[in-house]
């Protein structure tokens, strides 16, 4: 198997294809998984976007199909993910009420023990414009861990930290995705780096090594370098790992990995307070087979 992309410093690689088949390929074990699997959702709806009209459509990997089909892709790719995972690992994915039932009760039957359910609470969501129900501004995000009998990874003083001194609840108040956050490009369903920040400081530890299976613009890795952290991404689409590798390379200039860090609220509290969770120092690790 040949990497897509590898950055330099090896902290940052990409895979182009299917994901249920490329994890079949290489036995390596990673310390937490991110997924954004397709919410199914590309079927000629309409939203509001910076107050234009605009189509919900994101692409064909995003249309859907019958129950038995959404059931059935989210089992093989769930399937592969834990076959990925270290047994202390866990694993988060995010979706709306269109598919997390699904996911939850895949996770269950796999045997997963299913830790939280966040809900983000979007801080600027879109406005409603059929003007018939509830604005749309949450999304979930279940946080599961691999064996129901091994202790994860929670970094409970840092989420304390970040939440002024209290206990962090399930309910983050976050923003969307920010403009700055586009500036090498555009990705229909990109998650904002305060959410993959708070999740990968809760999580993980230095060095660990974090899998996205549907990288899209590797938000992600994004998340995990600017936290000292290792990545694979994998996609089917190369106009999105493109994206992905373009801002890999936006970080490597310091102005701007300096830059993003100082944008991201929980970094930026961490680093005002002088922890030293976020400092610089030697990781000892393994590489990834390719």
């Amino acid at each position: 198997m040949i990497a897509y992309f590898k950055s330099i410093d090896r902290a940052f690689t990409l895979l182009h294809g299917d994901c249920i088949e490329l994890l079949k390929q290489f036995d390596f074990k990673f310390d937490m998984i991110f997924a954004d699997p397709p919410y199914f959702l590309s079927n000629g709806g309409i939203s509001m976007q910076n107050g234009k009209i605009v189509c919900v459509d994101k692409g064909e990997w995003d249309k859907g199909g019958t129950l038995e089909y959404v059931n059935s892709f989210n089992m093989a790719w769930i399937k592969e993910c834990r076959s990925k995972l270290k047994e202390n690992g866990t694993i988060w994915i995010s979706g709306t009420y269109h598919n997390i039932f699904s996911i939850a009760n895949i996770l269950t039957e796999l045997c997963f023990k299913i830790l939280n359910v966040v809900t983000w609470v979007k801080t600027n969501p879109p406005p409603n414009i059929s003007r018939r129900y509830f604005t749309y501004s949450t999304e979930f995000i279940i946080w599961a861990r691999k064996s129901a009998k091994v202790p994860h990874c929670y970094n409970y003083d840092i989420m304390k930290q970040i939440n002024e001194g209290k206990q962090m609840t399930d309910v983050w108040r976050l923003p969307a995705i920010a403009r700055w956050e586009k500036s090498c490009g555009k990705h229909p369903t990109q998650k904002p780096l305060s959410v993959l920040s708070r999740i990968i400081l809760a999580s993980t530890n230095r060095g660990a090594w974090i899998l996205d299976p549907f990288t899209g613009s590797s938000t992600t890795g994004i998340a995990a370098n600017l936290l000292g952290r290792r990545f694979l991404g994998i996609d089917k689409e190369e106009e999105f790992l493109i994206l992905s590798q373009n801002r890999k390379k936006e970080i490597e200039q310091i102005s701007n990995f300096d830059l993003y860090r100082k944008k991201i609220y929980d970094i930026a509290v961490l680093e005002n307070a002088g922890s030293t969770f976020l400092r610089e120092e030697n990781i000892p690790g393994y590489d990834l087979p390719f």
